[in-house]
C-alpha cells in the first residue's frame, strides 16, 4: 500500500487528474465524501489533511509521499525529499504594500505582516535587512491598511484582493506551484512503487 497526503480542494482535483493519467485508479479522490481517508483497488492510500500538515505526515512516513505547495514546503522546513515540481497551482509568493513604500523596503527597519514568518525571516536575514515580522492567520492585506505593517509578505495569484485594497506588488520572491515530495526511508523501501510513479508523472506534467 502507497500512502498519499494531499490537501482537500483544487489541489486535490488537479492531483486526482494526474493520478489517473498515471495509471492510477484514482476516481476516488473525485467523490463528494466527508472520508479523511480513501483507498484505491490498486493499492494506494490517500490521507486528506490540512495544506501546512502535508510536510509533517510525509516527513515522518505516514504518508511515503504527498502534494503540497513550495510555500507550505519553504515554510515547514522539513526533513524529506522533494522529487517533482508538478507545475499546477502556480502562484508568486510576493512582499506587496502601497506603491509608495516601495523605498521602505531599503529602510533601517521595516514591519512585515505573514503568517509565512519563517520563510520571511529567512528572505530578509539572507539580504541582510532588518525585519521585525508579525504573524497574521489570515486578511493579511488588512495590515497595512491599519498600520500594523509596512508591508505584508504573502501568496499572489490573480492579485485583485490587492488591487481593491491600493496595494501593488513590490517584489516577487519565490514562485509558487505544487510539488511531489517523498519520505526519505520510504523513497528506499517503496522505490519499486514511487520511482515508476515518479516516471509516469514525468510524462505528464504540463510545460
Amino acid at each position: 500500500m502507497l500512502n498519499v497526503a494531499l490537501a482537500k480542494g483544487r489541489l486535490a482535483a488537479s492531483c486526482a487528474d494526474l493520478f489517473i493519467k498515471c495509471g492510477v485508479n484514482a476516481s476516488v479522490l473525485k467523490e463528494d465524501t466527508r472520508k479523511l481517508v480513501l483507498e484505491t483497488p490498486d493499492g494506494y492510500r490517500f490521507f486528506f489533511v490540512k495544506p501546512s500538515d502535508v510536510p509533517t505526515y510525509v516527513e515522518y512516513g505516514i504518508a511515503d509521499i504527498g502534494v503540497v505547495g513550495k510555500d507550505t514546503l519553504l515554510e515547514a522546513e522539513c526533513d524529506l525529499y522533494e522529487m517533482l515540481d508538478l507545475k499546477f497551482e502556480k502562484c508568486k509568493l510576493c512582499i506587496a504594500g502601497f506603491p509608495e513604500k516601495r523605498a521602505a523596503l531599503s529602510a533601517p527597519r521595516i514591519r512585515v505582516a505573514t503568517k509565512y514568518v519563517n520563510t520571511a525571516k529567512k528572505l530578509f536575514l539572507s539580504r541582510g535587512e532588518d525585519a521585525e515580522i508579525i504573524k497574521l492567520n489570515g486578511s493579511i492585506e488588512l495590515a497595512p491598511l491599519t498600520g500594523l505593517s509596512d508591508v505584508i509578505f504573502d501568496i499572489v495569484q490573480s492579485g485583485s484582493t490587492l488591487r481593491a485594497n491600493g496595494l501593488v506588488v513590490l517584489e516577487e520572491a519565490f514562485d509558487i506551484s505544487a510539488r511531489l515530495i517523498a519520505n526519505k526511508v520510504s523513497l528506499k523501501t517503496k522505490a519499486a512503487e514511487i520511482l515508476p510513479l515518479i516516471r509516469e508523472m514525468k510524462k505528464h506534467i504540463a510545460d
